[in-house]
This record gives structure tokens, C-alpha cells and sequence, in this order.
């Protein structure tokens, strides 16, 4: 069963982290038969070094964009030249642990039913020493389509799917957060989620990742809800239900939403 990793780099990712991920993937128990990375527009001159010093001791693919395009564009036209019908996702600051693609190869293979699936991820600092959060998500369909209704069922980051049920629903929406879109539109046209309960990538972020997630963020959020209500995704209950609760993490000073960030985990 062959797997792409589809990946998407852009000006601000430090060299450092990309090399620690690409070194992730070197050490994998099963390792990928392909890695799609999109250079979403102009890339700094260390970062190219970091991908050529790679790019013979990786199966690796470049996609490279003229101009930065955003995550959604950027990982659509990756997808384009994803020759595997499973792929897995990543981002280029975070590191898969060395059994997260031989787990979900078999987890894929044991449930042909199930077209995306993800697993628990470790939120650690900067340079991955200190666990900030151990992020878990229910393990089940039937679980997963009532917890999409306020959060979203998936660690994006960690994600493995089919890719002609990504692009039979047209890819990755243009909306923020753009896998959140993906996923409630997946889940209104009756496509099956699972996720593994188990810790297979470490997530790289800082203590004030949720105190920089105020009013853009939240602008962001309300255009998914839109979204998510135009597909039939949420009634018109759950998105009001869905854009009180947003405002009132987001909006408040950076300490407060640190509280409820934690207090919600």
C-alpha cells in the first residue's frame, strides 16, 4: 500500500525545524514512498539549502508556486501530483514519531471503511524539550461526527486520507481554518472518519500560541461557521451556539483566553 506525505513550506518556516521534519521522515519505521513538498512562493536561501541537502535521501517531490498562496491552494496543488491514494499530512515545524506511518498504514488497511483518520499529538515548545498539552480526539465515527459540531475531529497535522475523497469534494475549502472546512464538508457527503488513540507526532508551539489566537483569528472563524452553515453542516442553533462560544474565547485579554484554552483541553 503505497503513501505519499504531502507537506507546504513557506518563507517564515526556520530551517532548523524543516530539517528536524524531513529527519523525522528518515526515521520512520516504514517510511513513505513519496513526499510532496510545496514551496508556497519564494523560499529564503537556507531553507533551499535545508531541501537540496535532502532531496537525494528522500523520495521527494517539489511543487514550487511562483507566489505564496496559503495553506489551502498550496496543499490542493500539492495533492495534484500526489501519486498514492493515501496520504499523509504534515506539517514542515512539527516530527512524526518513528512508528506513525506503519501504524496508520495498517490502521487504513484493517478499516477500508474509513477515509480519514488521524491521532493524538504531544503540544510541545519550541524545541520539543517540555509537553505543554497531550491532544486526544474520540476514537470512533459515530463519535467524531458530534464532536465536529464544536471543535474539529482531527489533528491536521497528523492526518492520513484517501485522496479521491479529498478531491471528489474539491479539496481544501477557502476558508480558515481550512482542514475544519474540509472535514464538515466530508462529513455532510457521508464520507467515514476514525482516529487512532495514540501519540504518533509531536506538534511544535509555545505558550502563547492561544493568546496570539484573538480578533483575526476569531474573523477567521466566523467565515468557517458560514461556510459550515451554507453546506448544511451546522443549523442555524449550532452556529450561533457555535459563534457565541468563539467569541467569548477569542475576545477576551491574551490571560483570559490562556485560561480557557486550558480549561477547554
Amino acid at each position: 500500500m503505497g503513501l505519499s506525505v504531502l507537506l507546504s513550506v513557506y518563507i517564515k518556516e526556520k530551517p532548523d525545524y524543516l530539517r528536524a521534519c524531513f529527519d523525522s521522515l528518515l526515521a520512520q519505521s516504514q517510511p513513505a514512498d513519496q513526499v510532496v513538498l510545496v514551496e508556497d512562493g519564494p523560499l529564503t536561501g537556507a531553507l533551499l539549502q535545508v531541501i537540496d541537502d535532502y532531496a537525494a535521501r528522500l523520495p521527494l517531490v517539489r511543487v514550487r508556486l511562483e507566489q505564496n498562496q496559503g495553506l489551502a491552494r498550496a496543499l490542493n496543488h500539492g495533492l495534484q501530483h500526489c501519486s498514492h491514494d493515501l496520504v499523509a499530512r504534515m506539517d514542515t515545524d512539527d516530527v512524526a514519531l518513528p512508528q506513525r506511518f506503519e501504524r496508520q498504514l495498517a490502521y487504513m488497511a484493517a478499516h477500508p471503511d474509513v477515509d480519514v483518520a488521524s491521532a493524538w499529538i504531544e503540544e510541545r515548545n519550541q524545541g520539543m524539550e517540555q509537553v505543554f498539552h497531550l491532544k486526544k480526539l474520540p476514537e470512533h465515527h459515530e463519535q467524531l461526527k458530534g464532536f465536529a459540531k464544536k471543535r474539529s475531529p482531527f489533528s491536521h497535522p497528523v492526518t492520513i486520507f484517501r485522496k479521491q475523497a479529498v478531491l471528489d469534494v474539491g479539496g481544501y475549502p477557502q476558508v480558515f481554518p481550512e482542514d475544519y472546512g474540509l472535514w464538515s464538508l466530508m462529513l455532510v457527503r457521508g464520507y467515514r472518519f476514525g482516529n487512532i488513540p495514540e501519540v504518533l507526532l509531536y506538534m511544535r508551539t509555545d505558550e502563547d500560541f492561544i493568546a496570539r489566537r484573538g480578533l483575526t483569528f476569531f474573523k477567521g472563524e466566523i467565515g468557517l461557521l458560514r461556510f459550515q452553515r451554507q453546506i448544511g453542516f451546522l443549523s442555524p442553533l449550532e452556529y450561533w451556539l457555535n459563534l457565541g462560544l468563539r467569541a467569548a474565547i477569542r475576545l477576551p485579554p491574551p490571560a483570559v483566553r490562556r485560561f480557557l484554552y486550558r480549561y477547554s483541553r
